[in-house]
């Protein structure tokens, strides 16, 4: 399902690499014409134009460098929107960054609207989200209006959500980091497998068929307090760190024995399970 639209505002673009290429051309495929701007020779002439779109898309890069995040090219290309009018930040940004952006150039609304596409398959994810989430610095009728009106240009999603700058943040780097996590994780288990003489894709899928997963851990507050705890998850997390040491993976033990190591202090802190993580961690705690 697609949103055609008719006689809508002005939509404009900053950043063409392949975020913002993708959008454009879903914009295209619907009939409308966005301005998209961005250094290249072919878009550099569209800089005054920005200005004329009631709605712009920033895609810019923000990188990490050695000096931490970035938001540099995000801040230029903020300076270029019209007066009153609704710049929606696409590029991954830490927490509080909409905020703050919103403070220096109160006379543009800002809306952060994270994106979820794969660079392989950006024009395709573009098209048909799973997800939009728009986060407000704001929660006046000004915004909620402004939301709602780029909830009508953006690509049909299953699942639209409105909330605030910072949660709309945090949801973007749950996908990313949690992704990361996992990636990470599962080349642990990899290594033992192929340590162990077993066929990782096996083990694979199994895992994806343990679809109930993805939904179970969700809530910090897991059954009467923050952790993982249980004597199952205190135990067998215990052993399976213990035994990744034989691995000769040095990293993969540490990463591990951090992973224990905050899990107890959520529990200590809750007061959860206190007499399970005594029978486990009895003897390595002093």
């Amino acid at each position: 399902m697609e949103h055609v639209i008719d006689n809508f505002p002005k939509i404009g673009i900053i950043g063409m690499g392949w975020v913002g290429k993708a959008y454009a051309n879903n914009f295209k495929s619907r009939g409308l014409s966005p301005v998209c701007y961005s250094l290249d020779v072919e878009y550099i002439e569209n800089r005054q134009n920005i200005e004329e779109c009631d709605i712009v898309l920033i895609a810019v890069p923000t990188p990490t460098t050695s000096l931490g995040f970035d938001d540099s090219a995000l801040k230029e290309a903020i300076k270029l929107v019209g007066k009153n009018k609704v710049a929606v930040i696409k590029s991954t940004v830490i927490p509080g960054t909409t905020n703050k952006l919103q403070k220096e150039n109160p006379d543009v609304i800002l809306i952060h609207s994270p994106e979820f596409l794969s660079t392989i398959s950006a024009e395709y994810d573009a098209a048909f989200p799973k997800r939009n989430i728009l986060g407000l610095p704001s929660e006046s009728i000004e915004y909620v209006n402004a939301a709602n009106l780029l909830l009508r240009i953006l690509p049909f999603a299953p699942f639209n959500q409105i909330c605030n700058a910072v949660e709309a943040e945090i949801i973007k780097y749950a996908h990313n980091c949690g992704g990361y996590l996992k990636i990470v994780f599962h080349n642990l288990l990899y290594d033992v497998c192929k340590n162990m003489g077993g066929e990782w894709g096996q083990i694979k899928t199994a895992i994806a068929a343990d679809t109930d997963s993805l939904l179970a851990y969700l809530e910090p507050f897991h059954k009467n307090g923050r952790g993982a705890g249980g004597p199952c998850f205190l135990k067998d997390f215990s052993a399976f760190t213990k035994f990744y040491e034989t691995i000769g993976d040095e990293l993969g033990f540490e990463m591990l024995n951090l992973i224990e190591k905050k899990n107890i202090s959520l529990l200590e802190k809750s007061g959860k399970d206190l007499d399970i993580i005594a029978s486990v961690y009895l003897l390595n705690t002093t």
